[in-house]
Formats: structure tokens, sequence, C-alpha cells
């Protein structure tokens, strides 16, 4: 996913009331941008942080900037947009960029299996030997939280990933392959774990995902300020 037209930089002064933040602009303009994470973003946030902003042409936009990525003072890029998740999944599967997914042959997004009560980021289709479609769901999340080069998800309690966690035990345990992806937008993180400190009802959850079936694995990005691309699996302890 490569960002055009190109971000403009700057340097965090703030972020506040979860979906504002304050920038001083290499050029001394100081904006409000809208911030699409609803996360706690510790340790994305922090006042002096170099980041960069996209900027809306549209003039019905209340706020004309959007707050894309951070860098932190070691120099690693995060990727703030947490909508920007399904979409680099999303370009990985058309690219086959993962060997898990190499053999799927269309997607749909968002999409509600028959008899489930939640909606999930991805359908996938494969093919099996007889060629027949084989269809599966697939949830993603996307982790910016780090400890040194760990990594960890969720940043806060999250009661509908906990949800989705259980949905996606009971589609496998009914025959439906399912897959919990951990999509990690931060470059200092090497490896993820579940944040049973955070929200041990998700860490269960996804405990209980894994031993019905539900195939739970991370891919990390390469970010810099001209693009984000999902490009190799991480190892992942749960």
């Amino acid at each position: 996913m490569k960002f055009s037209p190109s971000l403009l930089r700057g340097t965090l002064i703030k972020r506040y009331k979860r979906f504002l933040a304050d920038v001083e602009l290499d050029n001394g303009a100081v904006v409000t941008a809208h911030c699409p994470n609803t996360g706690a973003m510790t340790g994305c946030a922090e006042p002096g942080y170099t980041v960069f902003l996209s900027e809306s042409a549209n003039p019905n936009r209340k706020l004309k900037y959007t707050w894309e990525l951070a860098q932190t003072f070691d120099g690693h890029f995060i990727g703030i947009n947490t909508h920007n998740a399904n979409k680099l999944v999303a370009e990985a599967l058309d690219n086959k960029v993962l060997d898990q997914f190499s053999d799927i042959t269309s997607w749909k997004a968002e999409v509600t299996p028959p008899l489930a009560n939640s909606r999930f980021d991805f359908q996938l289709t494969r093919k099996d030997m007889q060629h027949n479609d084989i269809v599966e769901y697939m949830e993603v999340k996307s982790v910016t939280l780090a400890d040194t080069d760990k990594g960890f998800f969720p940043d806060a309690v999250t009661q509908r990933g906990a949800k989705h966690c259980l949905e996606l035990a009971r589609l496998a345990e009914s025959g439906v392959k399912t897959t919990l992806l951990f999509c990690v937008q931060h470059t200092a993180i090497k490896s993820v774990q579940v944040a049973t400190h955070i929200d041990p009802t998700y860490a269960k959850s996804v405990k209980i995902a894994a031993d019905a079936g539900v195939a739970v694995s991370a891919a990390s990005c390469i970010i810099d300020e001209q693009k984000i691309l999902l490009n190799q699996t991480l190892p992942l302890f749960l």
C-alpha cells in the first residue's frame, strides 16, 4: 500500500479525545488531524514523535488531515490507522504474499457467515482436490503495542474481540475453516503474544478458539513514509 499523494511530515504535540491529534507540520503550521485508532495507543502517541499525515481534498470533511504513521525516538515506524490493516491483508491476498493463503482463489470483505452472529473481515475461497469451492472466514487485528521487540494484542479491553474469537471457535467446531490473523504495524516487533495482563477474558477466548481449531497467526509489515507492505509471518505465542 503506497501513500499517494505523499504524506506530510510533522511533530506530534498531543493526542486527545481519542480521535484528535495536534501536529506541528515541518512548515511550522499547527493542524488538528483525525486519529483513526480507538485503542489506548500505548507507546504510539508520545509528544515529540515524528508523525506523517495524509491530506484529503474532500471539502466536506471536518478535518482535512488523517494521522497515518508515527516514528518513535528509536526510528521505528508505527501504522496508526487501524483501518489499513484490512487493506494490507487484502493486498497480501491478491499478491499471494503469505504461504498459508497462496491458494486462495477469491475473497470478499465484511461477510456474515450463515447462522453466525458476527460479521468477519474476510470470506476466503479455495478449491479442494475435486475443484469444489471451500469457504472459510478470517478476522484481522492490528497490533501496535510493543515491549522492546515483543508485540501484544489487545492494548485495551475488547469485548468485541472476545466475541469474535468465540464465534470463530463455533464455526471451527462445525467444520468451517477459520483464521485469526494479527497484522503487526510496528517495525520493532519481532514476535506476538496475547496480552493476558491487559485483557484476560480476551486471552481466554483466543485459547478457546485455538483449541477449537482456529488457525491463529501473525504477520509483520515493512513501513516507511512512502508505503506499508505486509511481508512475512512472525512467531506467535499464545
